[in-house]
């Protein structure tokens, strides 16, 4: 009897020490490098890599964890895909606009002037088309993309000079990326591409006669109401700039599924957070720099229409020499027709309501 009894314990002890090499296996330890397009004196959208590793680590009780690295630290900002298409690091946190010259359709990911909110980028990246359009556009840089936060939308920027008409963007030396830049160059801007971290000095030394950065929280941290004094809005050139999470294929690849898990609800947690971060910081830092001494202003009627205008030609003209932003723009278009139809009849109608009663609200 006691001879059974130890024989049947000795199968189910042996049996587990079968088993826990299986799940060790499951669960390895793996470590990987994440390069960020953004510096760290941005806790929004910097931060936003850190809540990524963070939960990552959280999910997974520690055995698979990112490391990152800020704007230059590793690789240089606009360079975080080409690291991650190469293998130079495993993943990459960068915004897709940045890519521009490497393929114009991967503007869409961002988002483009006069085009979609964090909602509706998000509809239509979920369900409307958009993630199959960019799976397909980041396949042929060896990545995977997951989304992991929006601006919101984002100021029209900062200028030394008032603008007052369309004219006077004529050789207005302006800081702004990806499809902005070839807006501003319609109008007759000199556009530059400048690292976040690079915008001050030149705005400072006077290479720069404007930027656009992102919202008040931002540009108040970069400091750039010391040099230029007229902030403008509406954010009609950008209503939202979404983030992405760029994994390595072969590297994703060899993940277990329940990293592969791990990792997309930590993009969608900091996707959360850095939109909430953004809608409650954002008024309270505006209205220190009005405080400040800065200009508050509102683009005129005949700006807005002149900068849609040039929008409406850049697509067209990117549509017409390339069959893939044509695919994306066509999917893009009718999701954002049909979104702005359904803003007029709801959300967009109440919006509308509320800021014109605000002063006898509630």
């Amino acid at each position: 009897m006691q001879r059974r009894k130890f024989l049947t314990l000795a199968a189910g002890t042996a049996g587990a020490a079968i088993a826990a090499p299986a799940i060790a296996q499951s669960t390895p330890k793996i470590s990987w490098r994440m390069p960020s397009s953004f510096p760290r004196s941005l806790d929004t959208v910097w931060g936003s890599a850190e809540v990524i590793a963070e939960q990552v680590s959280l999910l997974t009780d520690g055995k698979f964890t990112i490391r990152p690295f800020a704007a230059g630290e590793l690789v240089p900002p606009l360079q975080v895909l080409d690291a991650v298409q190469n293998g130079t690091t495993e993943c990459g946190h960068t915004a897709g606009f940045y890519y521009l010259g490497k393929e114009p359709a991967l503007v869409f990911d961002t988002g483009v002037p006069f085009g979609l909110t964090p909602r509706q980028q998000t509809a239509w990246l979920t369900y409307g088309g958009g993630k199959e359009l960019m799976e397909e556009l980041y396949g042929k840089f060896n990545a995977i993309v997951i989304p992991c936060g929006n601006t919101g939308a984002q100021m029209g920027g900062w200028f030394r000079d008032e603008i007052k008409k369309p004219e006077d963007f004529k050789g207005l030396r302006i800081r702004t990326p990806g499809m902005l830049s070839m807006v501003y160059q319609k109008l007759g801007a000199i556009p530059q591409q400048i690292a976040g971290s690079d915008i001050y000095p030149a705005l400072e030394k006077g290479s720069l006669d404007a930027v656009e950065w992102v919202g008040p929280y931002d540009d108040e941290k970069l400091g750039f109401a010391k040099v230029a004094k007229y902030y403008y809005g509406p954010g009609v050139m950008e209503l939202g700039a979404n983030l992405a999470f760029n994994v390595n294929r072969d590297k994703w690849a060899e993940l277990p599924s329940q990293y592969q898990a791990a990792l997309r609800a930590a993009c969608a947690i900091a996707a959360s957070d850095l939109l909430a971060k953004y809608d409650a910081k954002n008024i309270h830092a505006l209205k220190l720099l009005v405080g400040e001494g800065v200009k508050l202003k509102s683009w005129p009627r005949e700006v807005m229409d002149a900068m849609q205008s040039a929008t409406r030609e850049v697509l067209n003209d990117y549509s017409a020499k390339d069959k893939n932003f044509a695919k994306v723009l066509t999917s893009w278009r009718a999701f954002r027709d049909d979104q702005l139809l359904w803003a007029s009849v709801n959300d967009g109608a109440a919006a509308s309501y509320l800021m014109a009663t605000r002063k006898q609200g509630l």
